[in-house]
C-alpha cells in the first residue's frame, strides 16, 4: 500500500476490487492498436485495461470518503492492487449498485452494456411493428448476451444468437430469452438461418467478423442493418480495422443497400447517462439477465484473458482482485 504521507491534496488511495478483461486488449499488444482511443502497452510499464472498480481507503479530497466504491471516468484502470488516483479522474458508484453488485459497473453498466444499448438504438433501427429478425454473433459474450435481450425489449420478433458451445446455447435460450441459439461448431449456419429466417435477416450485431459474419451477411435483406461492434476473429491478424471484406460480400452489401458502418461507442458519450439509467432500470425490474465469469486473483488476469479469447467465458469476463 502507498505511504499515506506521500498522498497529496486531491489524491485518493484506492484498492482494486474487480478488473474488466476485454477482447480489445489484444489490440494493445500490437505495435499499433489501429484505434485512436488507446495506445499499445509498453515494455516495463504498468499494464492498464478497459475498466476497473475499487474502494477508497484514504482520501485527500472532500469529494470522496473511505469506503466509497469508485470507477475511473476515463475508463482505463491499472492492473494492480493499490493505486493513487487524482480525484478529478474518479466517479462514485451509485449506492444501490455498490451495495448489491458493484461488478455491474464493468458489465451491464460498463462499456459492454452501453455499447449494446447505444449500438442497437442508434444503428439497429428496430421497431416492434416491423416483425424484424435480429442475429448476434459471440452471443454468449459480454455484449452479445445483453444485445439479444435489448433487441427483444426494443421489439425484435426473432432473436438468434450464434455461439461456440451447447452450454452457451442453453444459456441464451433458457436464461436470456433468445428464440434460437446456434452452435457454429456443430451447425450448418447457412441452412439454419435459411430455415429460421426464410425472408432474410433484418439486423446483425457483429462481434466476430470472419467466416461467421460472412455467412450472416449473405442472408441479410435489402435495406438491412449491420451493427459493427467487434471483429474478434481477426484480432490475431496483421490487417486494418475494420478488416477488409471479400469482394463477393462487398458487392452484396452494395447491391442490397445494407448499412454497415464502423460503430465506436465513445462517439456517443453524451448518451451514456441515459443508457446507464435505462439498463439499470431494466436490471432491477428483472427484465435483463447479466452473467459474469470471474477469475480470482490479480495473478490470474493473464489466464483469464487467454481463456476469454478461446471462448471460455459466458457473459462478461472479470478478475476479482480483492473483496470489499
Amino acid at each position: 500500500m502507498p505511504a499515506l504521507e506521500d498522498v497529496v491534496e486531491q489524491e485518493v488511495v484506492v484498492r482494486t476490487l474487480f478488473l474488466s478483461v476485454d477482447p480489445a486488449l489484444r489490440c494493445m499488444m500490437n505495435e499499433e492498436t489501429g484505434v485512436e482511443y488507446c495506445r499499445p502497452w509498453v515494455l516495463n510499464e504498468r499494464v492498464s485495461g478497459f475498466g476497473g472498480v475499487g474502494i477508497v481507503l484514504h482520501s485527500r479530497s472532500n469529494g470522496f470518503s473511505n469506503g466509497d466504491i469508485v470507477i475511473k471516468s476515463n475508463m482505463f484502470w491499472p492492473w494492480q492492487l493499490y493505486s493513487v488516483i487524482h480525484a478529478s479522474k474518479l466517479s462514485k458508484v451509485e449506492h444501490k449498485i455498490a451495495n448489491t453488485r458493484p461488478s455491474l459497473v464493468l458489465s451491464l453498466l460498463g462499456v459492454a452494456g452501453i455499447t449494446s444499448f447505444i449500438g442497437i438504438r442508434e444503428k439497429g433501427f428496430i421497431a416492434a411493428r416491423k416483425h424484424q429478425s435480429f442475429v448476434v454473433s459471440t452471443a454468449a459474450g459480454a455484449c452479445g448476451h445483453l444485445a439479444g435481450q435489448i433487441a427483444k425489449l426494443y421489439g425484435a420478433k426473432t432473436v438468434i444468437g450464434i455461439c461456440g458451445s451447447d452450454e452457451k446455447c442453453k444459456f441464451l435460450t433458457g436464461e436470456c430469452g433468445f428464440d434460437y441459439a446456434l452452435n457454429y461448431r456443430s451447425t450448418n449456419l447457412n441452412g439454419k438461418l435459411d430455415e429460421i429466417c426464410p425472408h432474410g435477416v433484418d439486423v446483425y450485431f457483429d462481434n466476430v467478423g470472419g467466416d461467421i459474419s460472412n455467412s450472416v451477411l449473405r442472408k441479410m435483406k435489402k435495406d438491412s442493418h449491420v451493427i459493427l461492434c467487434g471483429q474478434i476473429a481477426t484480432y490475431n491478424k496483421d490487417i486494418p480495422y475494420p478488416p477488409p471484406l471479400p469482394d463477393e460480400i462487398k458487392h452484396l452489401i452494395k447491391e442490397r443497400n445494407i448499412t454497415r458502418e464502423r460503430f465506436l461507442v465513445l462517439d456517443y458519450q453524451d448518451k451514456f447517462e441515459e443508457a446507464v439509467n435505462q439498463l439499470a432500470k431494466w436490471y432491477f425490474d428483472d427484465k435483463l439477465k447479466v452473467r459474469e465469469t470471474t477469475a480470482e486473483g490479480l495473478e490470474n488476469a493473464g489466464k483469464a484473458f487467454c481463456s476469454m479469447m478461446r471462448g471460455g467465458n459466458i457473459g462478461k469476463q472479470l478478475v476479482k482482485v480483492s473483496s470489499i
